[in-house]
């Protein structure tokens, strides 16, 4: 073969070997044709039957405590439904359940004392409230005399969600109607967002509005990832930061409705947990300030059995990792109950496992309260305080005695400061052990009234008169 033959077939074979590669490339790409369609509309058509409005409304009475004392009724003529007002809300919910339950926010339905829902055929039925969990703003409506299966949505395991996840959120924003928005998960775990007791948060871009609370996140299957709850915004509207409780929290909320229950029952570490700073971090030899710090440790709780110390820091709990305080809380809140939860604890800088019970709190009757008449207390209602209730006040070191769980808007209590999670300790000198201590006290005419009351790490003394 000559020298110019040989020169040809290497041209040849150069050139054959671009045409493979341009081919290659080529192939990679797709030219835009009418004949595809890409849509989330599948989806759509499959989720949104199972997404519903919730409207919810209450009587508020916005008027003086002197109208609810029959004598200045009746010198001065104040009829008793003056003052009186309907306050109206909207939000969103999902049927998790083909017989007619329903979950959405608590904020939603606080205090109602109506609640409908309105289907996306329009239709609209009354609901019953089953459960009100205020810890993870969580409600579970059922619609009642149901006599139907209703489209429902099953649950995804939020802990296999990743960020860059594409999802879509339905709800109803400004009350507008049904609207469904799209956009990817943002972020995961966000604790530091202060709208609920379990701060861990799905963050998400798809636009989320007022009305949308207690809406859909679903993710690209049909499964519902999370409830629509909050946004950060600086206008009002939606800025591409919305938040959504965790799937796997709604799903321990939901199970405590199934099984008739009007509280969530969740495990009980009784240990008192402390966020690690960087300064901690160094005084323990940590390589960064992660973990929850046990500040100290309740006598006879399972986080004692189990042996925690002060100063033990957990770093996990059955092998996920806990970042803060609020990690482990939302991990250790969605363990079931029953068996045993593995920690992994550093301890003078060396790490080993824990094995802790997953047991409730122990409780007994609260023999709740709302006290009527005359009295400093005037609008409270009180509980007599256990271990759970404490647990769930998250108050620290108080088992005895008796809490203010709520009081009434414009109410003498209200007035006068009382908060929710105040352990009223003694009134005019005398303990209160329980609640019916305190109703029989506040039912006396008295004219100066000295009480005392545990606020946190402090202890309050006021004095009233009149």
């Amino acid at each position: 073969m000559t020298q110019r033959s040989t020169l040809k077939a290497v041209l040849a074979a150069a050139f054959l070997s671009l045409a493979v590669a341009f081919n290659a490339s080529a192939q990679d790409r797709v030219v835009p044709s009418g004949d595809v369609r890409l849509s989330y509309a599948p989806i759509v058509h499959r989720v949104a039957p199972a997404v519903v409005n919730v409207y919810a409304a209450k009587v508020v009475k916005n008027r003086n405590p002197l109208f609810d004392d029959p004598i200045f009724r009746r010198f001065f003529g104040v009829p008793g439904g003056a003052g009186e007002q309907v306050q109206r809300s909207l939000g969103s919910g999902v049927i998790i359940d083909p017989t007619g339950l329903i979950v959405t926010n608590v904020h939603v339905i606080e205090g109602a004392d109506e609640v409908k829902v309105a289907l996306a055929d329009k239709r609209e039925f009354e609901a019953s409230i089953v459960l009100k969990d205020k810890r993870s703003d969580l409600a579970v409506l059922r619609i009642k005399d149901a006599h139907e299966r209703f489209p429902s949505l099953e649950f995804a395991n939020s802990d296999k969600l990743e960020v860059g996840d594409v999802v879509l959120a339905i709800g109803n924003p400004f009350g507008v109607g049904q609207t469904v928005t799209h956009g990817i998960i943002s972020a995961l775990a966000r604790t530091q967002v202060g709208i609920t007791d379990y701060q861990f948060f799905i963050q998400t871009d798809a636009a989320i509005n007022p009305g949308n609370s207690g809406g859909a996140l679903v993710d690209m299957s049909g499964r519902l990832v999370g409830i629509n709850t909050a946004i950060f915004s600086r206008s009002g509207g939606s800025q591409g930061v919305g938040f959504a409780i965790p799937a796997n929290m709604v799903r321990v909320v939901v199970a405590s409705a199934r099984g008739g229950g009007h509280s969530v029952k969740r495990p009980w570490l009784g240990a008192k947990l402390q966020a690690v700073s960087a300064d901690i971090a160094d005084s323990l030899g940590l390589k960064r300030p992660a973990g929850a710090l046990v500040a100290s440790v309740t006598r006879d709780s399972p986080a004692a059995r189990a042996g925690l110390k002060p100063g033990d820091v957990i770093i996990g709990v059955d092998h996920q990792e806990v970042d803060d305080p609020n990690a482990f809380d939302y991990r250790f809140a969605t363990k079931p109950l029953g068996g045993t939860a593995q920690f992994s604890v550093l301890r003078n800088g060396r790490e080993m496992a824990v094995s802790v019970a997953l047991e409730t709190a122990p409780d007994t009757p609260r023999d709740e309260i709302t006290i009527r008449n005359r009295s400093p207390f005037s609008g409270a209602t009180v509980a007599n305080l256990s271990p759970a209730l404490a647990d769930e006040l998250q108050l620290e070191n108080a088992t005895r005695g008796v809490v203010i769980l709520d009081v009434d808007n414009g109410s003498y209590a209200s007035n006068l400061g009382f908060q929710r999670g105040d352990i009223v300790e003694s009134v005019n000198n005398e303990r209160i052990a329980k609640t019916r201590d305190l109703q029989r006290i506040a039912s006396t005419s008295q004219r100066s009234w000295h009480i005392v009351i545990k606020r946190g790490n402090q202890t309050i003394t006021a004095v009233f008169n009149g």
